[in-house]
C-alpha cells in the first residue's frame, strides 16, 4: 500500500536522523526522567504515541491513532529554537464494523526559548497544521492553518509541571470543506520518583469552535505512569496512562488508553 511505503519512509528519515545524534551517557535514568517532561528541553527525542479512542459512536467502536512526534532543538547562545512535528497515523472507525486508516494533517510547532531561565522556562512561536492526510474527507480537514503557541514549564525538587497551548485558524484549501477554528492544550504535573520512575497526569483539552454549541469541548482527566530506561545502549522512556472524557462532543470517544515508546538521544 502506498500509505505504508510512505509510514515506512518517515519512520527511517526520523530514526536515521536520531541515530545521528548518538547514544546517551552523560545524564542517568532520573536526570533523563526530569529532562524529556520538559516540552522545550535542548534535546532530541523520537516519541511514538499510540492512543486507543474508546466508546466512538452508538457502536462503542475504537479507534486508534498513533503520533509520531520528532522534537529536535537548536541551541543558541542566548534563544533556543525547539521544532515539534506531530505527524499522525489514524484508524477512524466508520459504522459499524468498517474503518478507514491512513496518514493525517501534520501539526508543526517552533518555540523561542531563553535557553537561562532557570527553574521557570518558556517559549513561544507559531503553530502550523499542513493537510497532507491520505484521505482528506475522513482524516483530514483539507486546510492550511496557522497561529501562535505558547509553552511554560516549572520544575522543583522531583516535581515538574507546565502547560503548551495553540490556536489556529485555517487560512488556505479546500473552499468547500469547514473552515478550521481550534484550540490546543495539554497541563501536566509529574511528581519523580527515582530511577527514571515517574507517576502523574497530561490530558490533551480540545476545543472546536467551528461545532455547535455544546459540542465544541473534549476534557479528559486521568493518570499516567513512565520508566526511562535503557534497551542495550539507547535510553528510552516507557509510558503507559488512562485517561477518562469527563466532556467530549456527541458521538466522540468516552475514554483513551496510551502508550508512549519514547527515544532520547540528549
Amino acid at each position: 500500500m502506498a500509505v505504508n511505503r510512505l509510514l515506512h519512509n518517515i519512520l527511517l528519515v526520523f530514526l536515521g536522523f536520531g541515530l545521528s545524534a548518538g547514544a546517551a551517557y552523560a545524564q542517568d535514568e532520573a536526570d533523563l526522567a526530569k529532562t524529556i517532561q520538559n516540552p522545550i528541553a535542548a534535546m532530541v527525542t523520537l516519541p511514538f504515541q499510540a492512543n486507543w479512542n474508546r466508546g466512538i459512536g452508538d457502536d462503542d467502536r475504537t479507534g486508534m491513532n498513533l503520533n509520531i512526534q520528532p522534537v529536535i532543538p537548536f541551541p543558541g547562545d542566548k534563544w533556543n529554537i525547539i521544532t515539534r512535528t506531530i505527524i499522525p497515523v489514524n484508524s477512524v472507525p466508520i459504522g459499524t464494523s468498517a474503518s478507514e486508516f491512513g496518514i493525517g494533517d501534520t501539526s508543526f510547532s517552533m518555540f523561542f526559548s531563553p535557553n537561562d531561565s532557570g527553574k521557570l522556562t518558556w517559549g513561544i512561536g507559531p503553530a502550523l497544521s499542513l493537510p497532507t492526510s491520505s484521505n482528506p474527507e475522513i482524516l483530514g480537514s483539507g486546510k492550511w492553518s496557522i497561529g501562535p503557541t505558547a509553552v511554560v514549564f516549572y520544575g522543583t525538587g522531583n516535581w515538574t509541571m507546565g502547560a503548551v497551548a495553540s490556536q489556529t485558524w485555517s487560512f488556505a484549501g479546500d473552499s468547500d470543506r469547514e473552515d478550521v477554528n481550534f484550540f490546543f492544550a495539554q497541563w501536566f504535573v509529574n511528581y519523580n520518583l527515582g530511577n527514571g520512575w515517574a507517576i502523574g497526569t497530561a490530558p490533551i483539552v480540545t476545543a472546536n469552535w467551528e461545532a455547535e454549541s455544546g459540542q465544541e469541548w473534549t476534557i479528559p482527566l486521568g493518570l499516567q505512569v513512565s520508566k526511562v530506561l535503557r534497551l542495550g545502549k539507547q535510553p528510552v522512556n516507557l509510558l503507559l496512562g488512562y485517561y477518562e472524557n469527563v466532556e467530549h462532543p456527541d458521538g466522540g470517544p468516552e475514554s483513551q488508553i496510551r502508550f508512549q515508546l519514547n527515544l532520547l538521544y540528549p
